[in-house]
């Protein structure tokens, strides 16, 4: 049996977002940017498609950029808001502790060009409190960043309050909506949000396509440049096909929302009591009330995590140690440190999150070979 339990990592393109999206590489290929009717054609889907997303989230079509993925939203709202913005008396932003590292790398650079970053930490559960934002926001902010959902935990943030408080100090605010989809209900007016990024593949939509969704009252300073696309803000020939694809899996993730939750929180609680019920010496990272219902990040002490995703990948079972974008280091996660998780269990963490295609067979199986797993590779552990 093979088990896809790493939804949060990507997800497989829905075989109806598939069918939609294939005539724009086969018939309606034209240019949106061309002034033919082919390509009149293009550029009509691509206006529909900013309408789609916009709907979706509540916004204004004229503000939806975009882009070939979260990654080049982050980095194009955190640098070009900080860039356009910055005066003798503005030089400041804000980021949470545990933002995507294309958030943090980004802080980190605006650092060299002279900028000031401050970090939000959370709590034990991974929550920003209201009053860590207070101590840190002064008037000379520029930017709040904080996602709204944590891709290694689950946890939910209270953007809205968060975003309040940001207006308050005459400061702009942007979340990293990726993991969010369809698990919050995004309203970028209700929820007081200036700036917001998607991307596609996280809610069964193709890779390489993204949001920016911008406020055009606020400057911000285009992070590619070149054909003028996107009136400027983001230069490049249009991924109609992406772009359709990203377009109308959203609008099928909010229309099919209830069932959804419904669903994944079933499978991911019944994955919880049959993890505890037959493995000892485990524990949730995270808040399990305040989480998304797809995401369970286990402790499994004295066992390295990377240890037991290679052993279930050769059982047919893909999980995760914590954010796909680290795969390749094997430092402990600086999520699970700021949450105050003991040194000593760092790497001892597994990322289930659950998708539309699951099933409570594969939940069982999952276990089975789980609980043989951690019996093995505890019998020659070091740590007791």
């Amino acid at each position: 049996m093979k088990v896809y339990l790493d939804n949060a990592a990507t997800t497989r393109v829905d075989s109806r977002i598939l069918a939609k999206i294939k005539p724009y590489f086969t018939e309606k290929y034209g240019n949106a940017s061309s002034i033919h009717a082919l390509g009149q054609e293009a550029f009509l889907a691509l206006e529909g498609a900013k309408n789609l997303v916009a709907k979706a989230i509540n916004g204004d079509s004229v503000n939806v950029i975009f882009t070939s993925g979260a990654t080049e939203a982050n980095n194009f709202i955190i640098k070009g808001v900080a860039r356009a913005n910055r005066t003798e008396k503005k030089n400041k932003i804000i980021v949470s502790a545990i933002e995507h590292p294309c958030v943090l790398e980004s802080a980190r650079e605006l650092i060299k060009e002279g900028f000031k970053v401050e970090y939000l930490p959370v709590n034990r559960e991974g929550i920003i409190e209201p009053e860590a934002l207070r101590r840190l926001i002064d008037s000379s902010t520029i930017l709040v960043s904080v996602m709204a959902v944590n891709n290694e935990i689950g946890t939910i943030q209270d953007i809205t309050t968060l975003a309040k408080i940001t207006h308050e100090h005459d400061a702009y605010f942007h979340t990293d909506a990726v993991q969010a989809v369809p698990y919050l209900k995004l309203d970028v007016k209700k929820m007081g949000l200036d700036f917001l990024s998607l991307s596609g593949h996280k809610f069964y939509g193709p890779k390489g396509v993204g949001v920016a969704y911008i406020n055009r009252q606020v400057k911000i300073k285009p992070l590619i440049i070149g054909g003028g696309q996107e009136d400027g803000y983001r230069s490049g020939t249009y991924n109609l096909p992406g772009i359709m694809g990203l377009a109308y899996a959203l609008e099928l993730a909010y229309q099919e929302r209830s069932a959804y939750l419904k669903k994944v929180k079933s499978l991911r609680d019944y994955l919880w009591q049959k993890i505890k019920k037959e493995i000892p010496n485990v524990a949730v990272n995270g808040s399990l009330k305040d989480r998304t219902p797809a995401n369970l990040n286990v402790m499994f002490h004295s066992v390295e995590g990377e240890a037991i995703l290679m052993d279930l990948s050769f059982k047919g079972v893909y999980v995760s140690t914590g954010s796909a974008c680290s795969a390749t280091d094997l430092r402990g996660s600086y999520v699970l440190q700021a949450i105050g998780l003991n040194k000593n269990f760092l790497n001892s963490n597994i990322r289930f999150s659950l998708g539309r295609y699951n099933t409570r067979s594969e939940i069982d199986y999952t276990v089975k070979c789980l609980a043989d797993s951690i019996k093995r590779l505890r019998s020659f552990s070091p740590i007791k």
